[in-house]
């Protein structure tokens, strides 16, 4: 196995080209015009990436078995995006079904990860409730962007165009992966430290 730098190296290298391509794509609008299930389809096949690099590839899974949890937690961070879906409702950019209830579960997920890093250490049944709580959040969040988006293409394409387009194509599937590695290092310990 290559070195702990090495393989340290190489792994934030991949992420960043992947956020690079990502941005790359939504400045040249290379996903506005797509429809559901596509953008579905690209989001859940990041995902199945990420999972399969971390079932097949040694080095990959022993990095992200050494990141501190409250990297992984600090992820969902990001998830304040909610406030912004809230800002496109009220300018009549991202229909009521999605961005309100959608805004405020991110913005709970992102502001109870905020006191998780503060609380160090958390319990494990702690950081394992809010665990679920912001995969079920999430998951809702596709789903109903799906359903809109299905309904009617036009209320979901802000979704589509930067900034927002990293959403599907890098921070979603990024935020749904680290609830699996969570899931997986508190799965069999005790009680372990939040960092």
């Amino acid at each position: 196995m290559r070195s702990p730098h090495i393989i340290h190296r190489a792994v934030l290298t991949t992420f960043a080209a992947w956020g690079v391509t990502a941005f790359i794509l939504g400045a040249t609008g290379a996903f506005a015009a797509l429809r559901p299930p596509f953008p579905q389809l690209i989001l859940f096949g990041l995902v199945a990436v990420l999972l399969a690099a971390f079932r097949w590839l040694d080095g990959f899974r022993v990095w992200i078995s050494t990141v501190p949890l409250s990297w992984l937690i600090s992820v969902h961070l990001v998830r304040f995006v909610g406030a912004d879906f809230l800002r496109l409702y009220r300018g009549g950019q991202l229909p009521f079904a999605f961005a309100v209830p959608g805004g405020y579960g991110d913005i709970a997920v992102a502001s109870l990860a905020l006191l998780l890093l503060a609380w160090r250490p958390a319990s494990r049944s702690v950081i394992l409730a809010w665990n679920d709580f912001g995969l079920a959040d999430i998951l809702f969040v596709i789903a109903t962007a799906a359903r809109l988006g299905y309904a009617n293409p036009a209320s979901m394409s802000v979704l589509l165009r930067l900034p927002l387009s990293l959403l599907p194509t890098f921070i979603v599937p990024l935020i749904i992966f680290t609830h699996f590695v969570i899931f997986l290092r508190l799965r069999n310990r005790p009680n372990p430290p939040a960092a």
